[in-house]
């Protein structure tokens, strides 16, 4: 019988979104900063959500990214509120310990992202480069797209990196949170950002 491990994080802040007006950021309750590690001036992986339209699937990356203790980035508009019921019971009380920023739109996130000189890479089913092929830098970002629609193409347009998880012919697509989770343990186990 093997052991399991539990994930146990300290509660991380809810970040402010970035937005050429101010007025325009949508507001968040605050949590308590998490303790300073020796770490503290690498940029870990990010997840980033395009547009999200299912509550229970941001929920589930949310939770995903609190394991790992990595950020996740909302860029709206979403389907749904941040606050929705299927968002909060998906991502559990681990909610409580992922730093989750909201961009008002592509172009707010955008402008973030380069800011911190991070590259972006977007998983997608037109990517031309298998996951598993491709070097995965730790301050990347793995920007996913709608569960409906994908992405735009001035978002593809953006990205310095397409990849895609290859399927057996006839299949479509996998669900945007178990893409993410496949993709995510790909890009930490080449960076060697898996806790512990």
């Amino acid at each position: 019988m093997s052991a399991v491990r539990q994930c146990v994080l300290p509660p991380a802040p809810i970040l402010p979104c970035l937005a050429p007006d101010p007025a325009a950021e949508i507001p968040l309750r605050p949590r308590a900063a998490p303790a300073a590690s020796p770490t503290d001036d690498v940029m870990p992986l990010a997840l980033a959500l395009y547009q999200p339209d299912i509550a229970q699937n941001a929920g589930t990356l949310a939770r995903t990214a609190a394991c790992f203790g990595l950020p996740l980035h909302i860029i709206e508009p979403a389907g749904f509120p941040v606050g929705d019921a299927g968002f909060r019971r998906a991502g559990m009380d681990y909610l409580d310990r992922v730093a989750i920023r909201r961009h008002v739109s592509f172009t707010a996130f955008d402008a973030w992202r380069r800011a911190e000189g991070r590259r972006l890479v977007l998983c997608t089913t037109r990517g031309a480069v298998p996951h598993t092929g491709f070097a995965f830098a730790q301050s990347d970002v793995l920007l996913l797209g709608r569960e409906s629609a994908g992405v735009p193409e001035e978002v593809h347009a953006e990205a310095e990196a397409r990849i895609i998880i290859p399927l057996v012919a006839g299949a479509r697509s996998l669900n945007v949170a178990i893409a993410g989770a496949i993709i995510l343990g790909e890009a930490l186990r080449q960076t060697g950002g898996f806790p512990g």
